[in-house]
């Protein structure tokens, strides 16, 4: 089976109950079989199901690593975007709050397909690049969609080959279908056409 991001040959990696994983030895991604995806219609409805109060203290708190360094490294003048901002879009709800132009879009619940037409400085994607099931065109799309010198930040929770993945929690959600290892990053900044990239904890920012 080939890798979606980076088309190399990947294995058999792990097979739960239901579900079969592969690995890629060139980008070390970890994917899910496409003939595992969840249908579209599960897929809203599992998203629906979130409870994201845009208000709540500690989801307020799960995303500041990202809206913090945006404002470190942006002001209100520039323009954002909150790519996969879900159902409650809290990255852009913080950002408005002290001034910030930020966009959302969102496949179910922001479907703004205008949006995707301009250019920002910064795009955020918390808990986002985790669901794609094109990751190639997916950050090709978003890499076209900043301005030079912008910068992309992603949160998720990396795959790691030092850890049992049989029970790590992050493959149990059935609408996570592709999983990043550092040298997954890596792998994109340089194919993708990113100037640069770096990691802090959970959060990868690339800038074009």
């Amino acid at each position: 089976m080939k890798c979606p991001l980076c088309t190399s040959e990947a294995n058999h990696f792990y097979t739960d109950k239901k579900r079969e994983f592969n690995f890629c030895g060139n980008c070390f991604a970890v994917f899910l079989n496409p003939k595992n995806y969840i249908a579209e219609t599960e897929e809203q409805k599992h998203y629906e199901f979130h409870n994201n109060d845009v208000n709540d203290a500690g989801y307020q708190q799960f995303v500041s690593p990202i809206v913090d360094e945006i404002k470190k490294d942006f002001t209100p003048k520039h323009k954002g975007l909150d790519f996969g901002s879900g159902t409650g879009p809290v990255i852009t709800k913080m950002l408005r709050d002290e001034g910030f132009s930020i966009a959302e879009y969102d496949p179910f619940f922001a479907n703004n397909p205008e949006v995707l037409k301009e250019k920002y400085n910064y795009i955020a994607c918390c808990e986002v690049i985790e669901h794609f099931h094109h990751p190639y065109k997916e950050f090709k799309k978003l890499y076209n969609l900043l301005l030079p010198g912008g910068k992309l930040y992603c949160k998720t929770d990396f795959f790691s080959e030092k850890n049992n993945f049989d029970s790590w929690y992050y493959k149990n959600d059935l609408t996570h279908v592709f999983f990043y290892h550092p040298k997954t990053m890596d792998w994109i900044s340089k194919n993708i056409g990113f100037s640069k990239f770096y990691i802090n904890g959970r959060m990868t920012v690339f800038e074009r």
